[in-house]
């Protein structure tokens, strides 16, 4: 008689292939003419369909798939946020300039720090719901949920939890602020500022796109490459977060033995090759196109394998603690615009 292991390619098959049918449909219909403008991106798709079918999928065929679902969340997770330094170079950082990198990095480090005492000490939530928050708001949505994820240890639901306040907050900004532009170019400075100023503090890459579409070519030129800044801050952020953690644990040695995640690392030296020994055009437009894939896998299996009960058990604490995150984006990045 033969004897299948869990982990043997016969178990992991159908969750794979479940996992990247529902990536390929969200790209594609994230690239629908349907969509465009709405900042829907591929990410936030796959994830919404998961849930969906993960909630609809009988038990047994449930736990059919959770070998390679689960494969989807984690090793290839992590492959799919190391490619993604591949969207960035160290000249783009140079070119926009000393002020909206520290513009981005003072946003990063406040919004952190209020997610983790407005969470954690006034809403009494769990720390790694507010740090995923916190990390989604600060930094570029989904992906930064994910990539944080892995370093807090966070659970399936609270993963949902946080992209589903990226998705809610992040689509406001997404309509409000070209509304606004269309009535004030002028109010940060000029179309440069204020593509700046979306780019520092709307959430995902793909709102941030729609948003700088709707105003001008200047505005989302600035707006595309301040969000990319953000990204680029992804890496030492978690590392700086895998640091605190250890240190305001029970065991104060733990510092000790914080280690840099290896897809952190893989990130930047992507970011390095790109930089300065970039690839062939359609060699690297084919490796940013696989990286979606890998992403959007990754989304698509942690919608499938969280259920809906656990979210209605969050309550209304993470959707305040988002939109006061959200608040506090535009209100202090409208304030660092203008200095």
């Amino acid at each position: 008689m033969l004897v299948v292991s869990r982990r043997s390619p016969f178990n992991l098959l159908p969750g794979l292939a479940g996992s990247f049918i529902l990536a390929a449909f969200a790209l594609w219909l994230a690239a629908a003419p349907m969509l465009h403008g709405t900042g829907l991106g591929a990410l936030t798709l796959a994830m919404l369909f998961g849930l969906v079918l993960g909630n609809l999928t009988p038990a047994r065929v449930h736990d059919g798939l959770a070998s390679g679902v689960q494969l989807c969340k984690q090793p290839l997770l992590r492959i799919g946020v190391a490619l993604y330094g591949f969207r960035l170079t160290v000249q783009q950082v140079q070119a926009l300039g000393v002020q909206a990198f520290l513009l981005d990095v003072l946003l990063i480090l406040s919004t952190l720090a209020l997610a983790v005492w407005l969470g954690v000490r006034v809403l009494r939530l769990e720390r790694q719901t507010a740090i995923l928050i916190g990390a989604g708001h600060a930094i570029c949505g989904a992906a930064a949920i994910l990539a944080s994820a892995g370093v807090v240890k966070a659970r399936n639901d609270q993963i949902a939890i946080a992209v589903a306040c990226i998705v809610l907050f992040g689509t406001f900004g997404m309509l409000v602020y070209p509304w606004v532009f269309s009535l004030a170019p002028t109010l940060l400075g000029d179309s440069h500022s204020f593509g700046v100023f979306t780019g520092a503090t709307l959430h995902e890459v793909a709102q941030v796109v729609a948003a700088g579409q709707a105003m001008d070519p200047q505005a989302a030129e600035a707006a595309i490459v301040a969000k990319l800044i953000r990204v680029l801050l992804l890496a030492p952020v978690l590392v700086g977060i895998g640091v605190w953690l250890a240190r305001s644990g029970d065991n104060r040695e733990a510092s000790a033995r914080v280690k840099v995640p290896v897809f952190v690392l893989g990130f930047v030296v992507c970011m390095l090759i790109n930089s300065w020994l970039p690839l062939p055009h359609n060699l690297r437009q084919w490796v940013v196109g696989v990286d979606d894939l890998l992403l959007a896998a990754a989304m698509g299996a942690l919608g499938f394998s969280t259920r809906l009960c656990d979210l209605r058990k969050a309550g209304l604490k993470p959707v305040i603690l988002a939109f006061a995150l959200t608040l506090q984006l535009i209100v202090v990045g409208g304030l660092l615009t203008l200095v």
